[in-house]
């Protein structure tokens, strides 16, 4: 009850001062408002890249060609390419975590069909590639292992090519030319949209790898191989086992260097994430100085309300009140002003957040947390800043006090 008291007597304090009040508490209102939007901006960002991350594909593991290195110099990673077909086999048959795995032999060469011409990164794969990309048909069908095995000259569209080509109908049973080789297109894909790094997923053209190994690339190295480990908890052991079986595929000895390089989408995404988390940590830092301007403003207001209220302390003192009664009633009421700027600010930062993602697009995410986490601050901005003027206003001399005039 006699918080309550105190608080009641905080409030009533705030109605006789009514302007000074709201341009006290519109300080904490502003930084409260700053770092909520910050956060949700930041929040926002992070899980716009993880959903891009779990777009990419199903725990999804890449291999890919390691570097060279000549008289002393790094070609730099993918400048010596050793990875096979054979590879991809010897890791599907051999890995006990990895459950699909697809050779990835990349080419690139015109694209002519429907409304024009079209250039497009072209993907030799097998079935299980659409397995690990968690990727459908939105219309048509995708090829089958039958036609991998027997080399059909068969295709799958992305979305941005599909509709590149073939914008006003569907293109499925239609027919492309790639380098001069007739390929008949049996599917369109879901579309993805843009990775991580801003690349169009959809922009691709994939057929049989055994296909495109023939009839476009005409070669025996591959781009990178692709695998699903069993669960999100054994991506690491199917990274480790996957390292351990390419050693053994390519047979490099305990002193040899990896001629390859394994990683996971999560590894593929981290810095993204460490840029997004360091952003969002420098705007939170500079929204939290507001909010501490504003509880420097607390401050300076309770200082005059100290001064103002010297007789009123005088008597209270005189009727037995004792120090830390008059200290705590200013502390209580500086906190009470700076939790209603923080509840004000959370609401103008909801506010904040949902115009910033409409003006810019972005995606902005609040969090409970992140409610209770400005709320409480601010609440401990005002406790911090008001503790100065209650201390100085309990160890009045009382007789000096009712003195005041």
């Amino acid at each position: 009850m006699k918080i309550l008291a105190l608080v009641r007597m905080a409030l009533g304090s705030m109605l006789r001062n009514k302007v000074r009040a709201a341009l006290t508490v519109l300080g904490v209102v502003i930084g409260v408002a700053s770092v909520v939007v910050m956060i949700a901006v930041g929040l926002g960002a992070r899980s716009d890249i993880e959903a891009k991350v779990e777009n990419l594909g199903v725990h999804m593991i890449v291999v890919s060609a390691g570097s060279s290195t000549r008289g002393g110099v790094s070609g730099g990673a993918g400048s010596f390419n050793r990875l096979t077909v054979d590879d991809a086999v010897f890791l599907d048959e051999e890995a006990e975590s990895i459950t699909a795995v697809t050779p990835v032999i990349s080419t690139m060469a015109p694209i002519v069909g429907g409304a024009g011409n079209w250039r497009a990164p072209i993907q030799g794969v097998d079935t299980c590639y659409f397995t690990i990309r968690a990727w459908e048909a939105a219309s048509g069908r995708l090829f089958t292992d039958d036609e991998v095995r027997n080399r059909r000259k068969v295709v799958v569209l992305g979305h941005t090519v599909a509709e590149a080509l073939w914008p006003d109908q569907d293109p499925v049973g239609q027919r492309i030319r790639l380098r001069n080789v007739q390929f008949e297109v049996v599917g369109v894909l879901d579309a993805k949209g843009q990775t991580a790094d801003g690349s169009d997923q959809d922009d691709v053209v994939l057929s049989p790898y055994t296909t495109v190994q023939t009839r476009l690339a005409g070669r025996q190295f591959i781009g990178q191989i692709l695998a699903s480990a069993a669960s999100k908890e054994a991506v690491p052991d199917a990274l480790a086992e996957a390292k351990t079986l390419m050693r053994e595929s390519h047979r490099l000895s305990a002193g040899e260097d990896d001629d390859f390089t394994v990683r996971d989408q999560t590894q593929m995404a981290a810095t993204a994430q460490a840029t997004t988390n360091t952003m969002t940590l420098l705007l939170s830092t500079i929204a939290g100085i507001s909010l501490l301007v504003g509880g420097i403003g607390i401050m300076n207001i309770m200082l005059v309300s100290v001064s103002e209220r010297t007789r009123e302390i005088g008597i209270r003192r005189a009727i037995g009140a004792k120090r830390r009664d008059i200290l705590l009633q200013f502390v209580v009421e500086s906190v009470v002003l700076s939790g209603i700027g923080g509840l004000l600010g959370t609401g103008l930062g909801f506010v904040g957040s949902a115009v910033v993602g409409r003006i810019t697009g972005w995606a902005t995410e609040v969090a409970p947390a992140t409610v209770l986490l400005a709320v409480g601050f601010s609440m401990a901005v005002g406790a911090f800043f008001g503790f100065y003027p209650a201390r100085r206003a309990s160890l009045l001399d009382p007789i000096e006090a009712l003195r005041h005039e």
